[in-house]
């Protein structure tokens, strides 16, 4: 999305690609997820890297910056879709499971990245909707966003998100 608004950027650095190689984190892919599962956590948590974006390469950087941060979550919900279609297709019990995990994971992704705390893409979505004052005050909560973040899933208070979706998954898989 950053490219049709004339960022460059990601392309420059190899990061349009459907490789999962590239994207891997170290800390974030393998590292943290791996200690959360072997200590039996109550959350699981990890990340990719980001794709590089510069928002001044971009046309009209602050009406971009939502598009390009609302494309993931698009993506994610277009994917979901794409594994429910299979799902309903297929009478091989394993194709099944892996299209209920894509589901149950592109809905959850979507979601929860639509959650305005930095540096989850709906925080760009807020900070690209509120007037340039409100949208730097805002945008210095994001030194602190992941720390909330970790502090609210383990404090359960993403759990009633993540319960209301049942419905959702019961249509997309029914």
């Amino acid at each position: 999305m950053a490219r049709i608004f004339g960022d460059d950027t990601a392309e420059k650095a190899g990061r349009l690609t459907l490789n999962p190689i590239p994207h891997i984190d170290m800390l974030g892919s393998i590292i943290l997820p791996a200690i959360l599962i072997l200590t039996h956590s109550q959350v699981v948590l990890g990340w990719a890297k980001p794709v590089p974006v510069n928002a001044y390469n971009l046309h009209n950087p602050k009406k971009d910056m939502i598009w390009v941060s609302l494309a993931g979550i698009v993506t994610n919900l277009v994917l979901a879709l794409v594994f429910s279609l299979i799902s309903h297709v297929t009478t091989n019990v394993l194709l099944y499971n892996i299209c209920f995990y894509g589901v149950l994971y592109n809905i959850i992704l979507a979601v929860f990245n639509l959650i305005p705390i930095p540096p989850l893409d709906g925080s760009r979505v807020v900070s690209g909707l509120l007037p340039p004052r409100q949208a730097y005050e805002y945008s210095k909560v994001e030194p602190y966003g992941i720390l909330v973040i970790f502090l609210l899933l383990y404090l359960g208070m993403f759990d009633f998100i993540f319960k209301g979706l049942s419905p959702l998954f019961k249509l997309l898989l029914g």
